[in-house]
């Protein structure tokens, strides 16, 4: 275009040289407007993103491993703990599939571009199941690793019905099986990015999500993972309003011990190969003690998972602590005196004052509150509040923790 206008300009008979550098400027800028106006289109057919319509945060409160941006019709997920310690991070793009054909994207911008919504989702942990049924997507699950470890009814259903396939284990998911369902999308967990099964999984053209909600440690943090669901149904008003609800009902529940002046001493864990683990003063459980007003006896630590130690150092700081939760798998007193008969010594054990978390089963073994309790932190709190102060939640009946037979 700049050589005709050029050519028709030589073709012209001007009366001096200044005319004819006037007129040849003027069309030079004319034709850079046009090809700036030209290029703007081309930005704007390619991509929603513009510097018109900058990201705006999503809102997220608690959950520190996870962000959402909008952006017009495109929703971009940001996932900064996939595991504790990640060097790096994952940047998803969700498109709605009725903009799939008029929005572009810079493919490596992207760790995974996933077109919604999805019909066809494979998750991998047990704490991926709640969300999916809380939004009224669980027909959309059509495979899991280890179906055994599901203890929901909703979805042992579907699963006794073959309509959710069994995938074998995450670390060696049947990746063959997974590429014959055909999901839109897996929903994956690791500990690292090591995962041979999600780079096969990945080569075949199905994208691979990490969800991240076991790293977070405060209990609305990782209730709050099932925003991260959401958009990958267009839920996410309806995953507002679920989470208001167990973030109100969470913070009510706080209340009622908001005036607790006797804190009961708390022990967690129990012994494996001669090694205790007791919960961190920074985990997940050293909060719910924390809002339960307890006098956790390790709340002082930074750690945010578990401590190793020794017999005899749990011995010396927690002989007379008056509660005990978690005491390793064990859930009678009997089996606790033939597993070690040094627990006998411990004040909670002479009282009956033991409680744990791996009594409440499913159907097939799994445990309701590796499933459960992430989602719904509200009735976690209640189950400690009613063990620690019972006078103060007489009626609640306990979900999560049983006492030991």
């Amino acid at each position: 275009m700049f050589n005709l206008l050029v050519e028709r300009s030589n073709n012209t008979t001007f009366e001096n040289t200044k005319s004819f550098t006037l007129y040849k400027t003027f069309f030079f800028v004319l034709f850079l407007v046009l090809i700036s106006c030209k290029t703007d289109k081309k930005k704007q057919s390619h991509s929603t993103i513009s510097q018109e319509t900058p990201l705006q945060a999503g809102d997220v409160a608690y959950a520190k491993g996870f962000e959402i941006e909008k952006s017009g019709d495109l929703t971009i997920i940001k996932v900064s703990s996939p595991w504790p310690d990640a060097d790096n991070g994952f940047t998803y793009a969700l498109v709605p599939k009725n903009k799939m054909a008029s929005i572009t994207l810079d493919r490596d911008a992207y760790d995974a571009i996933v077109a919604v919504p999805v019909e066809k989702m494979v998750v991998t942990s047990t704490t991926h199941i709640p969300s999916l049924e809380a939004l009224g997507v669980a027909d959309r699950l059509v495979g899991f690793p280890n179906t055994a470890l599901i203890s929901s009814k909703e979805t042992r259903k579907r699963i006794e019905k073959r309509m959710v396939k069994e995938l074998g284990n995450n670390e060696s998911i049947n990746t063959e099986m997974v590429i014959d369902l055909s999901p839109e999308v897996v929903v994956g967990f690791g500990i690292n990015n090591q995962n041979r099964a999600y780079e096969t999984i990945k080569r075949s053209n199905i994208p691979v999500v990490y969800n991240g909600d076991w790293t977070e440690q405060s209990p609305l943090g990782k209730a709050e993972w099932i925003k991260f669901f959401a958009p990958f149904f267009e839920l996410e008003e309806k995953a507002e309003r679920l989470f208001s609800s167990i973030e109100n009902d969470y913070n009510k529940t706080k209340k009622i011990v908001e005036h607790v002046e006797q804190r009961p001493t708390v022990l967690t864990g129990g012994l494996f190969k001669d090694v205790w683990h007791v919960s961190g003063g920074s985990s997940w459980m050293a909060q719910f003690l924390n809002d339960a007003k307890t006098d956790y006896l390790w709340a002082d630590s930074e750690e945010t998972g578990g401590i190793a130690l020794s017999l005899e150092s749990v011995l010396a700081k927690a002989k007379e602590a008056e509660f005990w939760l978690n005491p390793s798998m064990l859930t009678s007193y009997n089996a606790m005196e033939e597993a070690n008969r040094h627990y006998t010594q411990f004040d909670a054990f002479k009282n009956q004052r033991i409680y744990s978390n791996t009594i409440a089963k499913g159907e097939t073994g799994g445990l309701l509150y590796y499933e459960l309790a992430p989602n719904r932190p509200d009735l976690v709190l209640k189950d400690l509040i009613h063990i620690f102060h019972p006078e103060l939640l007489p009626q609640h009946e306990l979900f999560f923790f049983k006492p030991l037979e």
